[in-house]
C-alpha cells in the first residue's frame, strides 16, 4: 500500500512482446496492483487510438502493450469474456469507423489473439461529476460507464492545445465521436477546456493508468508531430501524479500544463513534480523534447490591465498561431471540417478552406487531418 501515490518507471526499449510483458508484469508487482483485480470484475481498456495509423507511427498506444496488460489480468484469474478494450476515436463513432482504427492500430489483432472483447455498442450513459467546476455530467461511452475498473493506456505526446496527451486528456476519448468538438466549442478557452478534462477525469476515475512511453511524441502532436524515443513504461493509480512525472520527462514546468494547474488549483494534486515518489528505474529527463508551435508567449499578461482589451485583438490577429492548410497536399476528404467545433471549415472544388475570423484555435482541424496538409502557422515574431 506504501506505493499507491507513487509512480512506477521501467526502462523499456522496444516493444518486443518479451521485454514488455517483463515491464509490465513488474509494474503491477512494484506498485502493488494485484489488490485492485477481482476476476469477477468488468474491466476495460482504454487505450489512445485517435485516427488510422500504425503502430509505428508512435501516434497510438503499442498494442504489445495492451496485450501485455491483458496477460496479466488473465493470470489473475479475469475471464477474457470480462476484459473489453474501447475508446472513441476522433470523427464518427460507429461500428465502419471504429472497427477500421481498432484494425490499423493493432487492437482487432491483440483482441482475436487474446480472446477479449472489442468494443461494438455506441450507446452512452450520462455520468454525474462528483465534483464539477465547468461541466457537471458526461455521456460516457457504454464500456467505460458501466466497467467495474477502468485501466487507461495513454500515449506520452505533446499536444498543440493542452501542451500535453498524458494520463488525464487521454480520457478525452471516452467520449463519443462527434461529441468532442461540442467541448471544444463550449470551452474554447484552454483554461477552461483543461478544468473540464479535470472534471472528466474525476468522473472516469480510472483505477490504474499506464503511459506507453517507448516511442514517444513530440513537435506539433498529439498527430503530426515527430516521433521520439523515451524508452520507458510508466504507471500509476493517479493519472494526476502520472502526468507531473510527465512534466519531467518533457522538462515542463507543471503551470505550462494546463490539466496539471486546474489539478494543482483544487487541492485533488498537491504535489511539485520533484516530490512525486518514483519506485523501478531512474526516472529518464530529456531537455530537448521538441514543444507544439502553438505554444506562445503571453503577451497580454505583460500588458497593464487597463490595456488589455485594447491589445487583445491585435494580439489576437498578429501574434497568435492558427492552423494552415496546405491546399497543395489536400484531398478534400473532409475530416478537418467534421471535426471543427465551430463550424468554421468548408470544402470547395476537392479542398478545405478555413474561415480565419471564427476559427477558436482548437486545432482539432491539425490533429485529424490524415495526411499531414494542416500545420500550425506561427507569427515570425514568435520565433525571435
Amino acid at each position: 500500500m506504501e506505493n499507491q501515490m507513487a509512480v512506477g518507471v521501467c526502462r523499456l526499449e522496444n516493444y518486443q512482446m518479451e521485454a514488455v510483458q517483463e515491464a509490465v508484469d513488474r509494474q503491477f508487482a512494484q506498485l502493488s496492483l494485484d489488490r485492485l483485480i477481482k476476476p469477477t470484475m468488468r474491466i476495460t481498456l482504454k487505450p489512445n487510438l485517435l485516427m488510422k495509423r500504425k503502430p509505428e507511427d508512435a501516434t497510438t498506444t503499442h498494442p504489445s502493450i495492451m496485450q501485455a496488460i491483458i496477460r496479466h489480468l488473465k493470470a489473475l484469474g479475469v475471464p477474457a469474456g470480462n476484459i473489453t478494450i474501447a475508446d472513441s476515436p476522433g470523427g464518427l463513432y460507429n461500428h465502419p469507423a471504429v472497427f477500421g482504427i481498432y484494425a490499423s492500430t493493432g487492437m482487432q489483432a491483440v483482441a482475436d489473439a487474446e480472446g477479449v472483447n472489442l468494443n461494438d455498442d455506441y450507446s452512452t450513459i450520462e455520468t454525474a461529476c462528483p465534483n464539477p467546476v465547468r461541466a457537471h455530467s458526461f455521456p460516457l461511452i457504454q464500456p467505460v460507464a458501466a466497467a467495474d475498473l477502468v485501466i487507461s493506456v495513454c500515449k506520452l505526446k505533446t499536444h498543440c492545445m493542452t501542451g500535453l496527451s498524458g494520463g488525464v486528456k487521454n480520457l478525452f476519448g471516452t467520449l463519443p465521436g462527434l461529441t468532442k468538438p461540442d467541448y471544444h466549442w463550449r470551452y474554447p478557452e484552454k483554461a477552461d477546456f483543461c478544468n473540464m478534462l479535470v472534471d472528466l477525469c474525476e468522473t472516469v476515475r480510472p483505477g490504474i493508468t499506464f503511459c506507453d512511453a517507448v516511442e514517444s511524441m513530440e513537435g506539433d502532436g498529439p498527430s503530426s508531430g515527430t516521433k521520439k524515443h523515451t524508452g520507458m513504461l510508466l504507471c500509476s493509480e493517479s493519472p494526476y501524479l502520472l502526468d507531473l512525472v510527465l512534466c519531467r520527462v518533457m522538462c515542463k514546468e507543471e503551470s505550462e500544463i494546463l490539466t496539471v494547474k486546474a489539478a494543482r488549483d483544487r487541492g485533488i494534486c498537491t504535489l511539485k513534480k520533484e516530490e512525486v515518489p518514483l519506485v523501478g528505474d531512474p526516472l529518464r529527463t530529456f531537455d530537448d523534447f521538441k514543444q507544439p508551435r502553438s505554444v506562445t508567449t503571453d503577451f497580454l499578461s505583460k500588458v497593464p490591465g487597463p490595456l488589455r482589451t485594447v491589445c487583445r485583438p491585435i494580439v489576437d490577429r498578429f501574434l497568435t498561431t492558427r492552423p494552415s492548410i496546405n491546399h497543395k497536399m489536400c484531398v478534400g476528404c473532409g475530416k478537418c471540417a467534421e471535426s471543427c467545433p465551430a463550424h468554421t471549415i468548408r470544402i470547395e472544388n476537392h479542398k478545405a478552406y478555413i474561415d480565419r475570423k471564427n476559427c477558436i484555435r482548437c486545432y482539432c482541424c491539425h490533429e485529424m487531418c490524415p495526411i499531414h496538409a494542416i500545420t500550425v502557422k506561427q507569427n515570425r515574431l514568435l520565433k525571435l
